[in-house]
């Protein structure tokens, strides 16, 4: 999902987290939320052998031998006692005595906020949520008042310290992401992006943003006692804001948000010297978060109403349509769409993909309620419309803001797919783990068209340890590669596929297993990487080397982000050539989205996204027809 070339990001050695490996477990502790962190151990630093060892075996299926044998060499020399490796890894070793997590504050500038492309498509995530029907406009605003109420119903097991703690293959996690989301935004700045979280202030934002028609509002969402709102109240005030912004001709402010981070963080300067609209922006940022209240796109067929939902999630559908009607620094947007189009799109930086995915499941449920409380009519006052005097140099950063943003939607090549053969159902009856069962597919799909293996990124979650992020599990192994090579290999007996098949999602389930008990590499080669950085030493040649550039140039960046709710998550590609692949395996069926970039003539999100739907088929298929061996 973060857009890279062997660019600013890989030039650190990372990209986009966002999901997690497999579902996570609840249960209901009331528990102190500060007794609970403190309980976790810390992310640990793993052995350098160990960790040069398994760089070598995760280099095998996609460098040739010649470059394989040239890091061989440099990792030899990279380990010598007393060379530059041992110095790097006593440093990190020290930093992580010292602090409550060596990684997460390097993680956060690297991945996130030196990170100079658009948030938009490149870092930012959507989330498409079951179509609604509306059958009018009060529809729209009955179901927005209803999700408003949600996120506020959550919000209070967040300030309470109620949030049932979570946990995965019997560990708790850490819970610090959600403290993170809410009353939170991104800063640009000219060189690097900062993040502020309000929540903590000695007087918490209580309202929210709302934006319609390009125009932003500020809608407060408590009572003076501190009661929320009734949804029936908040249906009210949604009602005086679409009211009093019925033109459509404003100035779309929020495309600013869309542009690079330096052309951004530049026009942001210019555009708080006023008063007016430094005070409108502070109103934005503090907000609880935001709801975007948007038109209805042109109607599109019932099997093109996913991806262009997708589309709709993740920038808007360009500037003519949507794209301004956001502000796209904002950690949390929910989008309404009048013609059923719903979800959501948020900001990177603070949180990974399983809380967010937490609190809809929560606000779905909520939504679906019947709501018993009429509330007494107390007269609210008019929610505050936001002012911005738009300068002549700021109306043309917006033009510029405009014309990028229309470049980027055209760029974007996106299908969102419902794969409706099975679900989780079908491994779990093979006693095979559901996502590597979808990894190992997505590796055969892409095996067939391109006729080779490829660096593939799939997001391991480390809340197990305190103010935990992410790693990297590395999907193509050398058994995956076995395993794609064979399948197809008339010479191979089904009975010999099928054991290379369960040896390729064993050491899937391995490499996971591993990743979320952090002792997967790229983290830690990133660190390795960051210390030598810090300490003004020279750059081992291990991070200078073309081996490096190429495992770190992920084609398939992919995630699970589970859900209860029938939802899809999306992002984009983290490099030029590249996909990214999102999916949410439910029992029976298997959500997904595919995404790619229309510049590069190799990429094609719609065949790959056919290839993945015939590789589980086929390996289905391979699995049912052959006769169960000793395996």
């Amino acid at each position: 999902m973060l857009g890279i070339l062997v660019r600013t990001m890989v030039k650190a050695g990372m990209v986009k987290p966002s999901g997690l490996v497999k579902p996570v477990s609840v249960t209901r502790i009331t528990g102190r939320y500060l007794a609970h962190q403190e309980g976790l151990p810390k992310l640990p630093v793993p052995p350098l052998k160990q960790t040069c060892d398994r760089y070598l075996a995760a280099l095998d299926p996609i460098v040739d031998p010649e470059e394989l044998n040239h890091t061989r060499h440099l990792l030899e020399e990279f380990q010598k006692p007393g060379g530059a490796g041992e110095r790097l890894q006593k440093g990190l070793e020290q930093r992580a005595k010292k602090m409550e997590n060596w990684l997460s504050d390097w993680w956060l500038q690297t991945a996130y906020l030196d990170y100079r492309m658009p948030v938009v498509i490149h870092s930012s995530p959507g989330v498409v949520l079951p179509r609604m029907v509306f059958n009018d406009r009060q529809g729209q605003m009955r179901y927005a008042a209803k999700l408003i109420a949600g996120v506020l119903d959550f919000k209070s097991m967040i300030d309470n310290e109620t949030l049932p703690v979570e946990y995965l293959g019997g560990k708790p996690l850490c819970m610090n992401q959600y403290y993170q989301v809410l009353s939170s935004c991104r800063i640009p700045g000219t060189k690097r992006d900062t993040v502020v979280n309000y929540a903590l202030d000695k007087r918490p934002p209580t309202h929210i943003t709302v934006v319609h028609n390009f125009q932003f509002f500020v809608l407060d969402v408590y009572n003076s006692d501190g009661t929320p709102l009734t949804v029936d109240q908040i249906y009210l005030q949604l009602e005086k804001i679409w009211n009093s912004s019925l033109q459509s001709n404003k100035e779309p402010i929020g495309i600013l948000t869309s542009n690079h981070r330096n052309s951004w963080g530049k026009a942001y300067n210019n555009l708080i010297k006023d008063k007016t609209n430094k005070e409108s922006v502070r109103a934005i940022q503090k907000s609880i978060f935001t709801v975007c209240l948007d038109a209805a796109l042109p109607r599109a067929s019932d099997d093109m109403y996913r991806t262009r939902a997708g589309v709709q999630m993740l920038h808007g559908g360009g500037s003519r349509w949507n794209s301004g009607n956001r502000w796209f620094d904002k950690t949390l947007q929910f989008i309404i769409g009048e013609d059923g189009t719903c979800g959501l799109i948020y900001e990177h930086a603070p949180a990974e993909g399983p809380p967010i995915v937490s609190l809809i499941d929560h606000v779905v449920e909520y939504t679906k309620k019947s709501e018993m409380v009429r509330t007494p009519m107390v007269p609210l006052r008019m929610p505050q419309k936001l002012r911005f005097n738009i300068t002549p140099e700021i109306k043309k950063d917006i033009e510029e803001a405009k014309q990028n943003m229309n470049i980027m939607v055209h760029d974007l090549d996106i299908k969102v797919n419902v794969f409706s053969h099975f679900g989780k159902d079908f491994p779990k009856s093979q006693k095979m783990s559901p996502d590597a069962f979808i990894q190992i597919a997505l590796q055969l799909a892409y095996y067939r068209i391109y006729k080779r293996c490829c660096p593939t990124y799939e997001s391991a979650s480390l809340r197990m340890f305190r103010l935990g992020r992410t790693d990297t599990i590395r999907s193509t192994s050398v058994d995956s590669a076995r395993f794609v090579k064979a399948m197809d290999d008339p010479a191979k007996h089904n009975t010999e596929k099928v054991a290379l098949l369960d040896k390729a999602i064993k050491a899937h389930r391995a490499y996971t297993d591993m990743a979320i008990r952090g002792q997967a590499i790229d983290r830690h080669l990133l660190g390795l990487k960051l210390q030598a950085i810090e300490d003004l030493a020279a750059l081992p040649e291990i991070f200078m080397d073309t081996s490096y550039a190429v495992a770190l140039h992920f084609n398939l960046s992919t995630s699970q982000v589970p859900a209860k709710t029938d939802c899809v998550m999306c992002f984009g590609p983290v490099v030029p050539d590249g996909y990214g692949v999102c999916y949410n395996p439910m029992d029976t069926h298997i959500n997904f989205a595919v995404s790619a970039f229309n510049s590069c003539q190799d990429t094609n999100a719609a065949r790959l996204a056919q290839g993945l739907v015939d590789s589980l088929v086929d390996m289905k298929n391979l699995l049912e027809h052959t006769p169960k061996a000793k395996l």
